[in-house]
């Protein structure tokens, strides 16, 4: 055997009901005293709570969906303005991708608190929007110094995004297991972090409000960013990045749907990770155990529910067929990348 693995550096906090003790204790930590906060005008209450005994210089709310960079200049150019030397991102993936895109051009450390299971402040991929193309990349200056994981932030999640956005964390560990850089540690992240989130999500479904399912899928859906971030983007996260930018896209949802999809085009020519996704999911197959999840859950099932038009289809493919890596489990050719994409579109059964 011989393979390289990279642990990425960051502190991870999980501190259940005291998250202005543990952001403040990361803030100093890091010896900074100009606090830039981001958050939405929907999290500006809870940030503010969050906040309140740190040296803030500047209050930053437009967060904008996928991160156009017109979105991302303004944010940079008020940091620059206010002279913050520290960012504190309060809010789901929208809000860390926008601190990521500040850091990468500044390279001002983030510390931050998610109140979603999105996963992106535990990698060092950054995403922004330009027109209807959504570009990515990997750069360490976008990791952030800190993550506050704060299992209360999540109890008023509505159940239909905490649902959505726990499946968008299952597809990290699914795309995990046969992404271009995977190697063994990432698939144990993986497939623990596929078993956290499929003891959780039906526990969150039910009872958003309950800490104790919160507590295991926001532990699953860390597991599930480190694992993705360190195997890299496979067939899954492309699709997505693809009809979200194009199509702006919901995120979660669609990752949500496109899921069980790609699981099925890719698992009958993955047999090993096929057993220990199914393993993890105590299922006899893989597909079967998502299968059951996504019913539990309620899960969103088809791209023509969320926005997306059905000429978009033909749109999508040369740039999805550009996108995939190379040494996806099954090849990838325009027949079946367009029976997959017609499929995810209406939400044909599998």
């Amino acid at each position: 055997m011989r393979f390289s693995h990279e642990s990425l550096s960051q502190t991870v906090v999980f501190a259940t009901g005291e998250a202005h003790r543990a952001v403040a204790d990361e803030v100093a930590a890091l010896g900074v005293s100009k606090v830039m906060v981001i958050a939405s005008e929907r999290e500006a209450a809870l940030a503010d709570r969050i906040v309140a005994q740190l040296p803030v210089v500047r209050r930053h709310t437009e967060v904008v969906m996928h991160v156009p960079v017109e979105v991302a200049d303004r944010a940079r150019a008020a940091a620059a303005a206010a002279g913050a030397d520290v960012l504190v991102s309060v809010g789901g993936g929208s809000t860390t991708g926008l601190a990521k895109a500040v850091a990468l051009t500044s390279g001002l450390p983030i510390v931050a608190i998610p109140t979603t299971y999105a996963g992106s402040e535990a990698t060092n991929v950054w995403g922004l929007t330009d027109g209807d193309r959504k570009t990515t990349g990997i750069d360490n200056r976008v990791l952030p110094a800190s993550i506050v994981y704060d299992a209360e932030l999540l109890t008023t999640l509505p159940a239909e995004m905490a649902v959505a956005s726990g499946l968008n964390a299952l597809a990290h560990c699914v795309d995990a297991m046969w992404g271009p850089r995977v190697d063994p540690i990432d698939q144990v992240f993986a497939v623990e972090g596929i078993r956290a989130l499929a003891a959780g999500l039906p526990a969150v479904a039910q009872d958003p409000s309950g800490v104790p399912g919160v507590e295991e899928t926001l532990y699953g859906a860390y597991l599930a960013a480190v694992a993705f971030a360190s195997a890299g983007s496979g067939m899954h996260h492309k699709i997505c990045h693809v009809l979200g930018g194009m199509f702006n896209l919901p995120h979660a949802q669609t990752h949500a749907i496109v899921l069980p999809y790609v699981l099925a085009f890719n698992a009958p020519n993955a047999a090993a990770q096929e057993r220990r996704i199914a393993h993890a999911f105590g299922a006899e197959s893989a597909t079967e155990g998502l299968a059951t999840l996504r019913r539990a859950v309620g899960a969103p099932s088809a791209l023509r529910d969320i926005g997306m038009p059905e000429e978009g289809i033909a749109q999508a493919m040369d740039p999805v067929l550009r996108a995939v890596p190379a040494g996806n489990p099954t090849p990838v050719a325009p027949e079946n990348l367009i029976a997959l994409l017609r499929a995810a579109w209406a939400g044909d059964p599998l």
